[in-house]
């Protein structure tokens, strides 16, 4: 057993510090290791754990190195992978967390940001573009993607407006097949449950250590998707309570291009930013330890969540609803970052010219969010110079 701990050590930390790229990136590279080299698992449970990870909240990357660890070296192996994937991106954030706290409101920086912005823009249109196209695959998934932006217009909470998405859209989707079984109705019923649960979770309050540590907890329990959708949680309630500026989330965002690993250390910078080293441990604690619970209990009924078309259903209409979110976000983003009056016009035409560059490059070279976020930086620093 220890051996097999060293194994996924070594394995997950290596990777955790090149993993660039995102989670697409990480699959790819835990497949050909796990898989093909190593081979720790038959390609066909890889694909059954990749399918597990669609089915419960939480980073679909980080999820799977915790499902690969439980494999292949039980409680312990799950530990220890998930652990050593999240490590390396926990501290890179948290050094770069401490370094923009000191030094990124220098004037040196200031340019810099100003053209990262606008890239993390292309970069967020992207993610949303992919996302869209996979999750609204229906007329009735556009539907229940419409109602939650009529939540979100109407003032509701982000995390009500997901669940009430998700489980008002799994109804529907069931309505049109209904339940052959008891065993179905109870999966409804559970999701059911767990969306009261987590909406009794939301209130308003002062930023305090344990309400900063609850709110990633919450987030990390409901959080399906894609690392992205994180980025309409901050900004609906962080922002929205003053916790967070705006500029402070973009400039967080790109801090997460940047770093290796799962996106969600995005919640390092934030927690520090907050509330100094407590934040950052208490936000990366709840940000990721569901994901840890979740895999531990769930892994043994994996089979059973994949058949049901309860579950599903729910999925898709969760999905429906986070793009739904990001939809909304982006809107927001868009209009604080380029909606601003700059040489003599209502708008900054360089911001939208390299939020324009960036999609450009996006879409039709294929850059990565790494290259978009330097590309940024670079154009933002010689718009300094020129204007």
């Amino acid at each position: 057993m220890e051996a097999r701990s060293l194994e996924l050590a070594r394995f997950f930390l290596k990777l955790g510090t090149i993993g660039f790229g995102g989670p697409a990136v990480h699959l790819g590279m835990m497949e050909e290791e796990v898989v093909e080299r190593r081979q720790w698992l038959t390609r066909e449970h890889f694909l059954d754990l990749v399918g597990a990870t669609n089915l419960i909240p939480g980073p679909n990357s980080t999820e799977m190195a915790i499902h690969i660890g439980y494999s292949y070296g039980g409680v312990v192996g799950l530990a220890v992978a998930g652990i050593s994937f999240i490590a390396p991106a926990v501290l890179t954030t948290g050094i770069l967390a401490w370094l923009y706290v000191n030094f990124g409101t220098l004037p040196a920086f200031e340019p810099l940001l100003y053209g990262i912005k606008p890239a993390v823009l292309a970069v967020i249109g992207g993610a949303l573009w992919r996302l869209g196209k996979k999750a609204l695959k229906s007329r009735s998934l556009l539907v229940i993607a419409g109602l939650a932006i009529a939540l979100l217009l109407l003032g509701a909470n982000e995390v009500i407006a997901l669940l009430i998405g998700g489980f008002v859209g799994m109804l529907w989707l069931r309505w049109q097949s209904p339940p052959n079984n008891v065993a179905e109705w109870a999966i409804a019923t559970l999701n059911l449950t767990a969306a009261g649960r987590a909406s009794a979770t939301i209130e308003a309050t002062t930023p305090a250590l344990w309400q900063l540590g609850l709110f990633f907890l919450k987030v990390g329990a409901i959080l399906f998707g894609s690392g992205y959708v994180l980025i309409a949680f901050l900004e609906g309630e962080l922002v929205g309570q003053g916790w967070l500026n705006q500029q402070q989330l973009l400039d967080a965002i790109a801090i997460g291009q940047f770093t290796p690993g799962p996106m969600l250390s995005t919640s390092t910078f934030i927690g520090y930013i907050i509330l100094g080293i407590p934040g950052a441990t208490v936000a990366t604690l709840g940000i990721f330890l569901p994901s840890f619970l979740l895999v531990a209990i769930l892994n043994p009924i994996v089979p059973l969540l994949r058949k049901s078309p309860w579950s599903s259903a729910f999925l898709d209409a969760v999905n429906a609803s986070a793009v739904a979110l990001m939809i909304v976000v982006t809107i927001r983003l868009l209009r604080s970052i380029i909606w601003q009056p700059n040489l003599g016009l209502p708008f900054d035409p360089v911001v939208l010219s390299i939020a324009i560059c960036g999609a450009i490059a996006l879409f039709r070279f294929r850059l990565g969010p790494v290259w978009l976020v330097l590309g940024g930086a670079i154009l933002g620093y010689l718009s300094s110079l020129i204007f």
